[in-house]
């Protein structure tokens, strides 16, 4: 394995884990433990993860992968200030993609069922909240990612690569002002590559946590997103970015 392969794996793995002793990564890898402490060294440079005794875990800037449970309680009062003005943005006739994601959850759960619309998804809970409100729902198929119950995979990839969305709503695990949207797996960053390359309008729907955070894999600048709708008031910086993007933005924050 080369070496870049393995660090990027030892990073996902440590995400997706929590925490991960010299032993387990050296198992894991194939690799002696002078060798993954070489690479656990490297990475902490590069503030990829942080060093614990023994072993590694998350950085903090660039964050454990935290599961939908985990994320479905929090800001929930702001990811529903979010979804209630997403959802304005559904109209008659439309075929909408609504990514994985807590907050993406709850634009589905603000879809309008007075109106025509294809509704397709990567997230099987996403699906059966859909299919409440629109008659007619579609899955990508693939398989499905506990911690975010999302579905990724060459199955999800060929079915993103030969259709088409008037609209997506995107989902984030951290936006950065430079580095665009980022999230910690790779089968997510290349689905969610796939969805914006095949959708006629993006629609990021992401609360104020996500600013400014740092994530494993980037998978869009912000030039790609059309419409940010947040539910934190951005600070002239933050606007400026986003403005010199080209994307509009929404804040929907609480009175």
């Amino acid at each position: 394995m080369l070496p870049a392969v393995r660090k990027r794996e030892i990073v996902e793995l440590v995400s997706e884990q929590g925490e991960c002793s010299v032993a387990e990564l050296a198992e894991e890898m194939d690799c002696s433990k002078a060798t993954i402490r070489r690479d656990l060294s490297a990475l902490e440079d590069r503030q990829l993860i942080e060093r614990s005794h023994g072993g590694a875990v998350p950085v903090t800037t660039v964050g454990k992968e935290q599961t939908y449970g985990q994320k479905e309680v929090q800001n929930l009062n702001g990811k529903m200030r979010i979804a209630e003005r997403a959802a304005e943005e559904i109209t008659d006739n439309q075929v909408v993609f609504f990514d994985s994601g807590s907050t993406t959850m709850q634009v589905a759960k603000n879809a309008p069922d007075d109106r025509s619309f294809l509704a397709v998804t990567n997230s099987p809970v996403l699906a059966i909240e859909l299919g409440k409100q629109v008659d007619n729902v579609k899955l990508t198929g693939g398989s499905l990612r506990h911690e975010t119950r999302a579905l990724t995979g060459p199955s999800a990839e060929r079915f993103m690569e030969r259709t088409n969305f008037d609209l997506l709503f995107l989902g984030t695990n951290a936006i950065g002002p430079s580095e665009g949207l980022m999230t910690p797996n790779e089968g997510e960053a290349r689905l969610k590559s796939l969805m914006i390359e095949n959708a006629g309008r993006v629609v990021l729907v992401s609360d104020g946590s996500k600013l400014g955070k740092q994530s494993f894999v980037k998978f869009s600048s912000l030039d790609d997103i059309d419409t940010f709708i947040t539910d934190t008031e951005l600070s002239s910086e933050q606007h400026e970015t986003f403005e010199t993007a080209d994307v509009e933005v929404i804040q929907e924050v609480e009175q």
